[in-house]
């Protein structure tokens, strides 16, 4: 037996758990710090970036500044994907980690608007780029390694570990929000106390960065060494032009229900139904949502091993398209217990399209080019998705004394519609193998 192979066998055992360990805890960390940013920006970033606009226009503009991370979210793509298909998946995991992370603390350190001027949402910008730029290589790294790790009957359990840490990092992020909002006037937290969880950061990066450099490179990459493309984005462009046009349709109802249901949610409260007092009703409900979602998202995954990706995806994509009314409606009651209510439902819809999405785009694309054409139709969509939900989002609402909840119903159906269309063109890839 090869020593590959030995490895692989290997990996089928405890090995795949340190693995699927290590992609879960690195996730988390870089997700905890992109999510912080979106949640500071719904809450604090409009008054201490742009504090001469009125409180909806300086959010509008503070999500402006949210959506181009989002924006440099394909090329960290295309950049970390080019070489992770053609040095290794771990390096450029360990890379993604270390750039997050000092944007991240660079955020938590820089000067507001009062003390620097214009120089301070410029400065802000810049970081919130290298964010997007880290994420972008992060997720299709992440996922192929618990994947490719794994074997082709529990792919789904294993690859949505990562996803899980998409859960847990925002649920860090929301938690460490929730208790500083608990234990500081509202005026000491928009002052300084927002910094603490950006400088939070380089604690948890430090631990992630210990945990990936532990791991070994994935099984099925080193059996690439002769084979290995020298031009992964032209050839996944080439090879599957079909499977990026559905990986990005695919992520349409999933990636702006997300945004709704978590950033949306906390600007709808105390913006448009509420109160600013009210942000820790709402961030009290994403903490226990993310945490139920963080515990189910594994769950589905290996339901989705027996059932196949396409039920459980269809199912998430109507279910959230369904939700979105009633979700709004049930935040403006300003009441804890309809607020938690909607903010679980929706991440648990959420969740049915989540927990399967690793596997079902790991296994769209062939070894040597899986990582750049996971990354790239997964980050592709976020320009169209993620990016602009807020901003759209706010904007299909409208005035914050009648706020238009039809609209924005409309316009997640719309996406789920699309999103139905794409996983109904798609072949189920449950139990597939990967070595191709």
């Amino acid at each position: 037996m090869s020593t590959i192979e030995e490895k692989v066998v290997q990996s089928r055992g405890t090995g795949i758990v340190k693995v699927v360990f290590a992609s879960l805890v690195g996730t988390a960390v870089e997700w905890y710090d992109f999510f912080l940013y979106g949640s500071a920006a719904a809450l604090v970033f409009g008054s201490q970036f742009f504090p001469k606009s009125d409180p909806v226009t300086g959010t509008l503009l503070a999500f402006g500044t949210y959506a181009l991370g989002f924006v440099a979210r394909p090329l960290g793509g295309i950049v970390f994907g080019h070489f992770g298909d053609r040095v290794g998946r771990k390096k450029m995991l360990v890379l993604s980690l270390l750039t997050m992370g000092l944007a991240t603390i660079a955020i938590g350190l820089l000067p507001n608007y009062a003390a620097i001027g214009v120089a301070a949402p410029i400065l802000l910008l810049g970081c919130r780029l290298l964010q997007g730029f880290a994420v972008g290589g992060e997720w299709g790294g992440a996922v192929l390694m618990a994947a490719e790790h794994g074997d082709d009957a529990r792919r789904g359990f294993w690859s949505s570990w990562p996803q899980a840490g998409v859960a847990l990092g925002n649920l860090l992020a929301t938690a460490v929000l929730w208790i500083l909002a608990l234990v500081q006037p509202d005026a000491a937290f928009d002052a300084w106390g927002w910094r603490i969880p950006f400088l939070l950061s380089a604690v948890l990066v430090l631990t992630g960065l210990w945990v990936r450099l532990s791991i070994e490179e994935s099984p099925l990459f080193q059996r690439t060494v002769a084979s290995r493309e020298r031009r992964p984005l032209i050839e996944v462009i080439r090879r599957y032009p079909r499977e990026i046009v559905l990986a990005m349709g695919m992520r349409l109802a999933e990636n702006i229900s997300y945004y709704l249901f978590t950033v949306i949610s906390i600007t709808f409260l105390t913006t448009y139904a509420g109160t600013p007092a009210d942000k820790d009703t709402i961030l009290t409900a994403l903490v226990v949502g993310s945490a139920v979602q963080f515990v189910l998202i594994p769950v589905i995954g290996a339901v989705s091993d027996r059932i196949g990706r396409r039920p459980l995806y269809l199912a998430g994509a109507i279910g959230v398209a369904v939700w979105i009314y009633p979700f709004l409606e049930l935040v403006g009651t300003r009441s804890a217990g309809p607020i938690t209510l909607a903010v679980v439902v929706g991440l648990i819809l959420h969740a049915l399209m989540y927990a399967p999405q690793a596997a079902f785009f790991a296994e769209l694309f062939g070894t040597t080019v899986r990582y750049t054409g996971a990354s790239v139709g997964y980050q592709l969509a976020s320009i169209l998705a993620g990016a602009p939900a807020p901003i759209i989002a706010l904007k299909l609402l409208g005035d914050p004394a009648n706020p238009n909840l039809a609209a924005v119903t409309i316009y997640l159906a719309i996406a789920s519609a699309l999103t139905v269309i794409a996983v109904l063109a798609a072949k189920e890839t449950a139990r597939t193998s990967l070595e191709k």
